[in-house]
């Protein structure tokens, strides 16, 4: 078919059309950024805001505009105005959205809602070590207090010996429809969150298991199912926490993760009496179902508190009875494939938002994490086994001692204590400890 008749065809196509049509071939992708078709969707979606008392139609603004500033510029540069501008005014609204922040947890409180009206969602790309590339997007997810869990099952999952990588990638409409859902052949941006290494699938990062599964966890909260028979990949879940979660999963690009504005040091005018003020909010829970929703307040540490790089900041103190919390029903993580589901003892997800004196996110973070039979330490000896999580990562750690009650079947936490990084504390508030 001849151009001139493709382009009067494509003139009447929407911008969504014209990109999937760019999508079939090299003929058509150069004849899909045709500036005289795209300067008059970039009119009609971008009005001048130039008032006259003369109004004109729509085609005699493209018509004007087309004379000035068509010819002189190259194939498809009006294709990448509006893209361009479609997205920044995707970030602007998103921006509106996430203003207010809860004072409870430090977060934006609309956080759930920019979801929605973004269209955000989430997929994750399998990369073989030959270079081919498998994309799968969510299953299935759960919204929590301040964090997602984003669920991938099914059964064309390619052969894991074959795989190389593991990227986790946010999946955002170019163009933001207010009343209709994306469908999947919309286009679409991809921001990459993290990149993990499926090598790394081994027994020291394995967290737990049951009759049918074993799972494994990679940081930054990464869960990975793996099939005890055959051990082929049965299900993956990321858990994500809700600070800079819409920024993170729609402001980076396909091949580079988002990075936060540079951080301004709050100034700390009295470094000799160490960290004060600080609020901790923590979450235990799987599938919907929370064994511990704690919040912490007045927390501080003394300068003295310094060991090995890292300020103690203890939480709940196990000389201190009234403390003490217990954990509420039956502690186990909970899976489920598109045939088969089940429970892992002893594992959870653990949520932590930790803000600073001035009430700003100091340190977030989502992770599956398992209790392991341990030793008491040093302080009162409890009637009943001893048990630990511990959680660590590049900005602190998280060490949480448990004590099983045989007569009231039931977890009581004894001893909750965070080691926060040297670095990250300098950093911060500008700091030479």
């Amino acid at each position: 078919m001849p151009s001139e008749i493709l382009l009067k065809i494509f003139s009447y196509l929407d911008a969504v059309s014209l990109l999937c049509i760019g999508c079939v071939n090299r003929r058509l992708y150069h004849l899909a950024n045709d500036n005289f078709i795209w300067i008059r969707i970039y009119s009609t979606a971008f009005p001048s805001k130039k008032s006259n008392w003369k109004v004109n139609t729509v085609e005699e603004t493209a018509v004007s505009m087309s004379v000035l500033s068509v010819e002189d510029k190259e194939a498809g540069y009006w294709k990448k105005e509006y893209i361009t501008k479609q997205i920044a005014s995707v970030k602007a609204t998103l921006a509106q959205v996430l203003k207010p922040v809860n004072p409870y947890t430090g977060l934006p409180t609309k956080t759930t809602e920019a979801l929605r009206k973004s269209g955000l969602g989430w997929a994750i790309i399998l990369k073989e070590k030959s270079g081919k590339e498998y994309i799968m997007e969510h299953v299935d997810l759960s919204i929590n207090d301040t964090s997602v869990t984003v669920l991938w099952y099914g059964k064309d999952w390619p052969c894991l010996a074959s795989l190389s990588t593991l990227d986790l990638c946010g999946v955002t409409p170019v163009f933001m429809d207010w009343y209709k859902t994306p469908t999947k052949n919309r286009p679409r941006w991809h921001s990459l969150i993290t990149k993990y290494n499926l090598s790394h699938l081994t027994e020291s990062t394995m967290l737990g298991w049951d009759r049918l599964v074993r799972i494994f966890c990679l940081s930054p909260g990464l869960l990975v199912g793996l099939w005890k028979k055959k051990e082929e990949l049965a299900f993956v879940m990321a858990n994500l926490h809700f600070h800079h979660l819409v920024e993170r999963s729609s402001l980076g690009s396909a091949t580079t993760p988002y990075e936060p504005p540079p951080h301004s040091p709050f100034l700390d005018d009295s470094p000799e009496y160490g960290l004060h003020g600080y609020q901790l909010h923590v979450d235990l829970h799987s599938g919907g179902v929370f064994f511990l929703c704690g919040k912490f307040h007045d927390l501080f540490t003394k300068k003295g508190n310094i060991e090995n790089g890292y300020v103690k900041l203890t939480v709940i103190n196990s000389k201190i009875n009234r403390e003490h919390l217990p954990l509420i029903g039956n502690v186990g993580l909970s899976w489920r494939t598109n045939v088969l589901d089940g429970c892992i003892k002893s594992c959870s997800i653990m949520d932590v938002t930790l803000l600073d004196e001035f009430g700003k996110p100091f340190w977030c973070f989502s992770s599956p994490v398992c209790m392991r039979s341990a030793t008491p330490s040093d302080g009162p000896n409890f009637l009943g086994q001893t048990f630990c999580v511990d959680y660590v990562d590049a900005e602190g750690q998280v060490h949480v001692e448990l004590v099983w009650m045989e007569e009231t079947e039931e977890y009581f936490i004894v001893s909750l204590v965070l080691y926060l990084s040297i670095g990250k504390i300098n950093h911060w508030f500008g700091t030479k400890y």
